[in-house]
């Protein structure tokens, strides 16, 4: 019972210290970003998936499944009912949270051909200050380049 506990309470605590790890913000050192200057030649409406990821639900749904699962039986028996619990309880409360928060949002697909005479596309929550033929700047590059207006 013992050794049950301590591997759950290091499996959990792993859990929680891996949703706090810290992700790359990209190529550049710290404060840097490419900044691309051009026009916007079409503004496209569409919907973008979010990722909200963050093993919350996991966590705290396998917590619930562990403490329900300390009420049934005794001995193995127990030890069995709460990690059966904590396991249901962890896949459970990971769907909650995707059901709940991975939902798409309305978004805008924007080409802006820079001042260099590529075409760039760039999709991104809606900006309504943005429209046709408006002098922008693409900031970032890949999932994190945003598209905003000058000056």
């Amino acid at each position: 019972m013992k050794n049950i506990v301590s591997w759950l309470t290091i499996t959990l605590s792993s859990l929680v210290l891996s949703a706090c790890a810290v992700v790359d913000g990209g190529s550049g050192g710290a404060g840097e970003m490419q900044i691309r200057a051009g026009k916007i030649e079409q503004i496209t409406l569409t919907q973008m998936q979010t990722n909200h990821d963050s093993g919350v639900g996991a966590i705290l749904g396998g917590v619930g499944g562990l403490g329900l699962g300390s009420l049934i039986g005794r001995g193995t028996g127990r030890d069995v009912a709460m990690i059966a619990g904590a396991l249901a309880g962890a896949a459970g409360g990971n769907y909650a949270e995707k059901k709940q928060y991975d939902q798409p949002i309305d978004a805008q697909q924007i080409i802006v051909r820079t001042n260099s005479g590529v075409l760039v596309s760039v999709t991104q929550p809606i900006n309504p200050s943005l429209t046709k033929d408006m002098s922008v700047y693409v900031e970032g590059a890949g999932n994190e380049a945003r598209v905003v207006p000058q000056g």
